[in-house]
């Protein structure tokens, strides 16, 4: 993967992560009325998740700019796309959520596991990464 195809990946993820976070934050009813599920509750707390999203994304944007060496902002969000879909299938498995909500995984996360993680295995092949 070449610099430029990492900073083309992670500006594409920061523009997703900025346009999703909106959208949350603006309508959060919009997703569980698409999915037919019920809606939250507490929609503050949606709305929460959606301003996180959103300012990965602009830590990608940033990180677009030297993808190697702005390893550290691209470990969390990889960490966060690897956690996120381990809480839904714990969550799911207890009855806690739908299967609709899996949705969300697709875009959200699945698609930039193998980006980001050859990202981080070129930096960390140009001994970028520095673990301690």
């Amino acid at each position: 993967m070449t610099r430029k195809t990492m900073s083309a990946t992670l500006r594409i993820a920061a523009i997703y992560n900025i346009l999703w976070g909106a959208w949350v934050v603006l309508f959060p009813n919009h997703f569980f009325e698409l999915v037919g599920m019920d809606l939250p509750r507490h929609t503050m707390i949606w709305q929460g998740m959606g301003m996180v999203i959103g300012v990965y994304g602009l830590g990608y944007w940033w990180a677009a700019q030297d993808p190697l060496t702005h390893w550290p902002i691209l470990a969390v969000g990889f960490l966060g796309k690897i956690f996120g879909p381990i809480g839904f299938f714990v969550n799911y498995a207890q009855g806690i959520v739908p299967f609709e909500f899996i949705y969300t995984l697709f875009t959200n996360d699945f698609i930039w596991w193998i980006p980001f993680f050859l990202i981080l295995k070129k930096a960390n092949k140009e001994k970028k990464i520095k673990w301690i």
